[in-house]
């Protein structure tokens, strides 16, 4: 191999450096990527993202490289071009769009790292599944050179050829089952009918799960042996399957399936990890918001336009500080030790026409809530846009997600590995509670039900209590959020 050159710059949207080395004709791409230099992993990551044919190694074409579908989350291991922004002929520049790829998070920007004429498309939009790695399309250095690669055929790695199918012998009818007279099922018992067996005929009728009412005995008196329930179990093994329900038409009724996206592959696979692999305990609390809402409506008041502020945007805050006083709770489970976070990055959950998205308010303990309203409402906007980068919605130490706005009540969310906590939030709702100043002793209050799922192995019950102990406080007593 020999080192051809070294360039600095984006990779795609994964802002990798990388070094370029010839080998037999072929040009491979060794980087590091930007989400791995911004979350500190040490190593470096090696994939085929730019493979680059050698001219003098195949001197029937002009000098050219094959771009490939490059990695634009480090979960990514596959993508969907969802559209390109370019033709053959087309002159592109470094950082000039190319498409527009869907990976397992969000529809992300396609960069090009080289300057140079598209020759070659090498898959059709909406193609799904194309694995990191594949060639996507061709630059050339000149325009005269696209005609060229008209029918140009990237290389692929050789497979082992699959045997040649063999011709399946005559399928034999199958016998139709005879059962004997014995183990027909009988015609069942009156109600209240005893049933007579062996102590081992229940034991493994029940083991099968046959009810015994439904065998007729060969023992004394009609008893039910242990015969009789091997023979009955043998004619039901060897009589045809019945077509279940899911592979038929339904009975009634039209229906449609919908393709899985990306996204929705991922949010699957996770969620059902998380729920397989981390005991989870739940935690409920109801929080006065009197104060909450008054305060709100005099910041709002003498906000002259300036923002606005939501209820969300005190939970955000709220949340952040109470990890100062419990950092349990802002931990990760990382196999064999838990890592604490000094400081409180809080992912917000956002429903998407692909799914849901959880961009982060980094900081957050440390930003004031004119300024955590604002950021909320951009990710949120951009998120739905699908023009998130990475680093905002990869990451963090806490999830809130908040379904008020639906008139939820109350839920518990499921955990977002590898973060040990995420709070549900239900909707704010007018109640009678206790009142020592009404003449009554009853008034009605602003309350809100909050929900804190935990890892059990980061997190102990007290824990979480502590936590959300301090949480209340906080919302009961705003002030104390500004000093």
């Amino acid at each position: 191999r020999r080192v051809v050159g070294v360039t600095s710059g984006r990779v795609g949207a994964s802002g990798a450096r990388r070094v370029v080395v010839a080998s037999a004709g072929l040009h491979t791409t060794t980087y590091t990527p930007l989400w791995a230099r911004l979350n500190g992993v040490p190593r470096r990551v090696s994939l085929p993202v730019i493979m680059a044919t050698n001219a003098r190694a195949m001197s029937s074409l002009p000098e050219h490289i094959v771009v490939t579908m490059p990695a634009l989350s480090p979960t990514m291991t596959q993508g969907t071009i969802v559209s390109w922004s370019v033709s053959p002929g087309d002159e592109v520049s470094a950082g000039d769009q190319l498409g527009e790829i869907e990976t397992d998070k969000a529809t992300m920007s396609f960069d090009s790292t080289e300057d140079g004429y598209v020759a070659k498309l090498l898959v059709d939009e909406g193609t799904a599944d194309i694995s990191l790695g594949s060639p996507v399309l061709v630059l050339c250095e000149e325009a005269s050179d696209v005609e060229a690669f008209a029918d140009f055929v990237a290389a692929v790695a050789p497979t082992e050829a699959a045997p040649a199918p063999t011709e399946a012998p005559a399928p034999v009818p199958a016998a139709s089952p005879t059962l004997a007279p014995t183990s027909a099922p009988a015609t069942p018992r009156a109600s209240g009918d005893r049933v007579f067996a062996s102590p081992l005929a229940k034991r493994m009728a029940s083991e099968v799960g046959i009810p015994l009412a439904v065998m007729t005995g060969t023992g004394g008196n009609g008893r039910v042996t242990k015969a009789d329930v091997l023979a009955f179990k043998a004619a039901l093994d060897a009589a045809p399957a019945q077509p279940t329900a899911s592979s038929s038409a339904p009975a009634s009724g039209a229906y449609t399936d919908i393709d899985l996206t990306n996204m929705r592959k991922t949010i699957a696979k996770r969620l059902m990890e998380s729920k397989q692999t981390i005991p989870h305990y739940y935690l409920t609390v109801d929080v006065n918001m009197d104060n909450v809402v008054a305060i709100r409506k005099k910041l709002n008041e003498i906000a002259d336009g300036k923002y606005k502020l939501s209820v969300n945007d005190f939970i955000i805050k709220a949340s952040a500080l109470a990890m100062k006083h419990v950092p349990e709770v802002n931990s990760s489970w990382q196999g064999d030790f838990i890592r604490q976070y000094s400081t409180v990055d809080v992912c917000v959950a956002v429903s998407t026409d692909e799914g849901l998205i959880t961009p982060i308010v980094k900081n957050a303990h440390a930003q004031g809530l004119s300024s955590i309203s604002s950021s909320v409402k951009d990710l949120a906007t951009r998120a739905r846009d699908g023009t998130l980068a990475p680093e905002e919605f990869m990451g963090g130490t806490f999830t809130i997600s908040n379904l008020g706005m639906f008139g939820i009540s109350n839920f518990s969310a499921i955990v977002n590995p590898p973060q040990s906590c995420i709070l549900a939030v239900g909707t704010t709702e007018r109640i009678v509670v206790p009142d020592a100043t009404s003449d009554n002793g009853l008034g009605v209050s602003e309350m809100l039900s909050c929900t804190l799922s935990c890892d059990h192995r980061v997190v102990d019950g007290a824990v979480g209590a502590q936590w959300l102990k301090h949480f209340r406080n906080y919302l009961e007593n705003p002030m104390s959020m500004i000093l």
